[in-house]
């Protein structure tokens, strides 16, 4: 673009940035994702506002951009892998536990001790479940035990322990769901 056009862009383009940041917020949830999602706009309509037919409706132009911007970054998003920040994790087993169910494997760790293996949200959605259901969920997600071996352990019938594993698990997903999406997990 030449900068003889720069002045009429500006001109044109600036009185739509209240409704573009309210779209873009809307879009986003996010102020400061509205804001990246803006600026990117304006770049890409200056760079082509050569392409902009005058006369035409430039705001429907303008979020046309807009729209097609966070279009891409969402599906950008999408194919990217969700990152956890480090900081977020935390090893909860010590190096001195870790070495002593080396040296005791028979050793079963009990599954009501799983508050030292969640975070807050998780404990609690797991401490909302009934102790049939949280039992039979964590030794079989937990500590990966077969059904019949959980069934033997707990002198209940396979079946049984298929059946609250499934309502276990169910509750749980309908527990934890925002935070899964919180944390972008699916």
């Amino acid at each position: 673009m030449s900068e003889y056009n720069r002045p009429q862009f500006e001109e044109i383009a600036f009185e739509h940035m209240d409704a573009l940041y309210s779209k873009a917020l809307k879009m986003t949830r996010n102020p400061t994702d509205a804001e990246d999602l803006i600026q990117e706009t304006y770049f890409r309509a200056y760079k082509s506002y050569q392409q902009f037919k005058p006369g035409t409706n430039f705001r429907a132009w303008i979020f046309t951009i807009l729209t097609n911007n966070y279009i891409n970054d969402y599906r950008k998003k999408m194919r990217t892998p969700h990152h956890v920040e480090l900081d977020q994790v935390q090893h909860r087993v010590s190096y001195q536990e870790a070495e002593r169910k080396k040296s005791n494997p028979d050793e079963e760790s009990n599954p009501d001790t799983y508050e030292d293996w969640f975070d807050d949200h998780v404990v609690k959605a797991l401490s909302s479940l009934s102790h049939d259901f949280r039992q039979v969920v964590l030794l079989a997600d937990v500590q990966g035990l077969p059904y019949k071996e959980i069934a033997k352990k707990i002198g209940t019938p396979v079946g049984t322990v298929m059946s609250r594993i499934f309502r276990g698990r169910k509750t749980l997903r309908r527990k934890l769901a925002s935070y899964a999406e919180q944390y972008g997990i699916n």
